[in-house]
């Protein structure tokens, strides 16, 4: 068996020394840069498989160089940089460019990965993205806590498999960003990755969305409709909150993943599902199906291999480089320099945060909208309780008096949704609703 072949292109000597004497770097055939040429002419002269690059703002023409070359495609790359924010090398994280890691470096993680990487193109390729500071990523995920890096490495092995996948996890804990991420690290992410979420589907079209219909079909039908099973031929459908499916719904979703085939609505043609499912729910599974919300067969079906997201308060060592790396972002769009006063960074790793990374990363806009150049903690706007009052004391404090019901309940919807980012589900879950009620007020709303 060839070993593979990795191109090191490393500017800090101590960290030169310290990969040199790994025995995991030994196991590669190793191919250093020179100083006659840039690093990315340097490797699109290689036939190398896998790239390690300590990068900074001053290899934007390398990135650019890479952006254009097919090698892209072809090696994966492991970048190291300061963290800084940098537009091209997000360019290529969102290309499927691989992994990027931050400083301070963890460099037995880094090690670990090199070994994860040689395990892997011993045998056969894997195509890894990766995208976004201060923290390491991978794809669309963002994390150096463990249960994060434990989650990558999950997520990469499973990838190049065609396994369906469930997802399970808190709400705001990054569900569609795993399976998006899944799609992107699989050898499919050249294909369409389709997101649906099940429980905002009309009962009545459910069968349209997912399988398509004929022009003809039923009332309203005036033209062929493609459903999501056609829409990611080839790629990843992500069924979004899949216990929020009618029981009598899923029993055909389950057909489709027996035999792989379904019939869109109203046609005698057959087609094929060419398809990955990644599934995700905030339930769990198996209270999920001991309330009837989740067919157990369906499920053994989903949950070829299960995949838990860790909520936020998993992940304490990540709140406060996430909420950095939210403002960082947003300083480059909008060519400013905010910053955190040091008692809000204090408060931002102390509060729970019970909606998870969304939960941050709206505090974080909001503060951001609010603040001048400093970032106080009120702009972050955290209701907190007051010693003594529960919520419902606050909330019953706070209702108007002589004011219609009608009007209230509206007022409570648009708010608990403005505060939740316009997330549907989330704000059906914490107003007590279903999706579809939910959707059923806010076009109600539109017309009053």
């Amino acid at each position: 068996m060839s070993r593979p072949r990795l191109f090191i292109h490393v500017r800090d000597p101590k960290l030169a020394d310290e990969l040199e004497r790994s025995a995991i770097i030994r196991q590669f055939i190793i191919v250093k840069s020179g100083d006659d040429s840039t690093w990315s002419e340097q490797l699109q002269q290689q036939d190398c498989e896998l790239a390690l690059i300590e990068t900074d703002q001053h290899d934007d023409a390398d990135h650019q160089a890479l952006l254009a070359s097919k090698i892209l495609t072809e090696i994966d790359f492991i970048f190291i940089s300061s963290g800084t924010p940098n537009e091209r090398l997000d360019q290529l994280m969102r290309k499927g460019a691989g992994y990027h890691f931050r400083a301070p470096l963890d460099v037995a993680s880094l090690l670990d990965t090199l070994h994860d990487f040689y395990q892997q193109l011993s045998t056969k390729r894997t195509d890894v993205s990766a995208t976004c500071s201060e923290l390491d990523q991978f794809g669309l995920l963002v994390g150096s806590s463990k249960p994060m890096l434990k989650l990558y490495r999950t997520i990469r092995k499973v990838a190049v498999t065609d396994a369906n996948v469930l997802i399970v996890g808190e709400s705001g804990a990054g569900k569609e960003l795993v399976a998006n991420t899944l799609h992107l690290a699989s050898m499919r992410a050249d294909k369409p990755f389709v997101a649906i979420n099940c429980g905002a589907l009309s009962p009545e079209l459910i069968d349209s969305e997912l399988f398509g219909h004929n022009k003809g079909a039923f009332t309203g039908a005036h033209r062929d409709h493609q459903g999501v099973f056609a829409q990611a031929k080839g790629g990843t459908l992500f069924l979004d909150e899949i216990t929020e499916m009618p029981i009598e719904h899923q029993v055909k979703l389950l057909r489709v993943l027996e035999n792989g085939e379904y019939r869109p609505v109203g046609s005698d043609k057959v087609f094929s599902a060419q398809v990955r499912i990644a599934a995700a729910t905030n339930r769990d599974p198996m209270q999920a199906i001991a309330d009837g919300m989740l067919r157990e067969d369906l499920y053994f079906r989903l949950a070829q291999f299960p995949i838990h997201v860790p909520p936020l308060r998993e992940r304490e060592q990540d709140v406060l480089g996430l909420a950095q790396h939210f403002l960082a972002y947003r300083n480059v769009q909008e060519q400013q320099t905010k910053q955190f006063s040091a008692e809000t960074q204090c408060l931002i790793a102390s509060h729970s945060w019970a909606g998870n990374v969304r939960e941050l990363k709206h505090a974080v806009e909001r503060a951001y909208i609010l603040a001048d150049s400093i970032i106080e903690p009120n702009h972050l706007l955290l209701d907190e309780c007051m010693p003594g009052q529960n919520d419902c004391e606050l909330a019953a404090a706070s209702v108007p008096v002589g004011v219609r019901l009608d009007e209230v309940e509206k007022a409570v919807i648009l708010r608990t949704l403005a505060l939740n980012g316009g997330n549907k589900t989330d704000t059906a879950q914490q107003l007590g609703v279903s999706v579809k009620t939910l959707y059923n007020k806010l076009e109600k709303y539109q017309f009053d």
